[in-house]
């Protein structure tokens, strides 16, 4: 078999990366460099080397999700009211939203080379959630209401809410393998013993990823990785979807109400999700602030925006008197510091107000071709799909991101691992790059292997195109 000039595990060292703590945050520095970076940066280096070698190279339909999205970036970078600003932030966007995901298409050339970046991913969550519930259990967590009770894992306060986004694409991860996992009565797919280990510590990554994303007190990712979750097993099975509501919550009754963990600070927490209308909290108070602030912007430079990375020097401008600017943080790491509000929190109303709508309709172009695209899956109908644990993954994945975007927006080291896994998305949707004229990804590994797991297929079914059986 021929070595692959890009080597799938370059995603896998990037994913790994997002964990390296960066020591103290420098908040006077224009553009902060993660080691995620540096090593997204250098697998973007390599992908562009093998096009340029004619090694490997993009399918059509990824030009056209990809595409318009460079072409309006580039062209709200030349008009916008700084451009030397908007270089960097369009450096950053094109990193996040272009160049790895396409650098992680090129990179995959079989089936196993997903399963191997969803494990790395599964891998940094796992790490990252034990590492949070350490912290908590310890009062060396991030400060809330004046106690070191928050997760952060090894990001520090400054990114209070990496931890989240860490812990809740390993959870959409452990749902997707969970719920295709081989039982008991597929007695082909797997080995009895190893089934039976790979969904009992499936269970227990599951339960741990849980835990952190509940510790992490990020109110916004307990709703986009919940709604992800019900998404993912309404698709799988409408009957289990009813169950799963009923085990959950009894399941939360126990841990809250029974055990008492962390139950005040967790109740307190939900609460207020109800309250953002009614009694809103400065934080809410804040971000609603900022979205107004986000929405004049746009409506004064309603085609092309002010420009990427524009948003702080119009903030001011625009934003109402009850916006305190800045929000505090603590933890043992960078003690106290006031972080600035440089964003609107919402993902959608920064490339409004920052890109426009020229902006607005590259990255809309891209979110319907991956959505269309997993709608209808190369090479195989939805209703084989919907029992492929990798395109359960992607229509997860999707479903937070796009949920998270509403109140959030993308920054931080684990704006590479969210890269990575729109590029994830991309293959599974777009289709892979063959440059040999291979079939799919349900080409000849995934018929050797009979799925995702590597063991054989089963007898007398017919094998679907994702690997999944369409008999089960």
């Amino acid at each position: 078999m021929r070595t692959a000039f890009v080597p799938p595990a370059l995603i896998a060292a990037t994913v790994v990366c997002v964990c390296l703590p960066r020591g103290p945050a420098d908040l006077d520095a224009t553009v902060q460099v993660t080691p995620a970076d540096v090593a997204s940066a250098v697998l973007v280096a390599v992908a562009a080397l093998a096009v340029v070698l004619g090694r490997r190279r993009l399918p059509p339909r990824a030009l056209l999700a990809f595409g318009p999205l460079i072409a309006a970036l580039g062209v709200t970078t030349v008009l916008s009211t700084d451009i030397p600003v908007s270089l960097v932030g369009a450096a950053r966007f094109l990193q996040v939203f272009a160049l790895v995901p396409l650098a992680v298409m090129l990179a995959v050339r079989e089936r196993r080379h997903l399963v191997l970046v969803c494990g790395a991913v599964l891998a940094a969550g796992l790490f990252e959630a034990v590492y949070g519930i350490v912290q908590v259990a310890t009062g060396t967590g991030a400060s809330y209401g004046g106690r070191g009770v928050r997760a952060v894992g090894t990001f520090g306060a400054m990114d209070v809410m990496a931890l989240a986004s860490v812990a809740g694409y390993g959870l959409v991860i452990a749902l997707a393998f969970l719920l295709t996992a081989p039982s008991r009565r597929r007695a082909g797919a797997l080995p009895r013993r190893r089934a039976d280990a790979l969904t009992a510590f499936l269970w227990c990554a599951f339960g741990v990823l849980a835990v952190a994303l509940a510790l992490a007190l990020s109110r916004g990712h307990w709703i986009a990785v919940g709604a992800a979750l019900t998404v993912m097993v309404v698709l799988y099975s409408r009957m289990l979807a009813l169950r799963v509501a009923v085990c959950a919550g009894a399941v939360a009754v126990v841990m809250v109400g029974g055990l008492g963990i962390a139950s005040q600070t967790l109740v307190e927490r939900a609460r207020s999700i109800t309250e953002t209308t009614s009694t809103p909290d400065q934080s809410v108070v804040d971000r609603y602030s900022l979205w107004s602030t986000a929405a004049g912007i746009w409506q004064d430079h309603p085609a092309a925006g002010v420009g990427v990375k524009n948003f702080a020097a119009y903030r001011d401008t625009y934003a109402p008197l009850q916006l305190s600017a800045a929000s505090d943080t603590a933890d043992s790491v960078n003690g106290f510091v006031r972080q600035p509000l440089l964003s609107p929190h919402n993902e959608y109303l920064l490339i409004l107000s920052e890109q426009g709508l020229l902006g607005f309709t590259g990255f809309a172009v891209l979110v319907a071709t991956l959505l269309w695209g997993l709608l209808r899956p190369p090479g195989g109908s939805l209703k084989c799909a919907r029992r492929d644990p990798l395109w359960l993954v992607a229509a997860g994945f999707m479903t937070a991101l796009l949920v998270d975007f509403l109140y959030g927006d993308l920054g931080g080291p684990t704006s590479v691992l969210t890269s990575v896994m729109i590029g994830l998305t991309a293959v599974i949707a777009l289709g892979p790059p063959w440059a040999d004229g291979a079939a799919g990804l349900e080409g000849s590994q995934a018929a050797r292997s009979g799925g995702p797991t590597g063991g054989p297929a089963p007898r007398g079914g017919r094998r679907a195109p994702g690997g999944a059986d369409d008999g089960r």
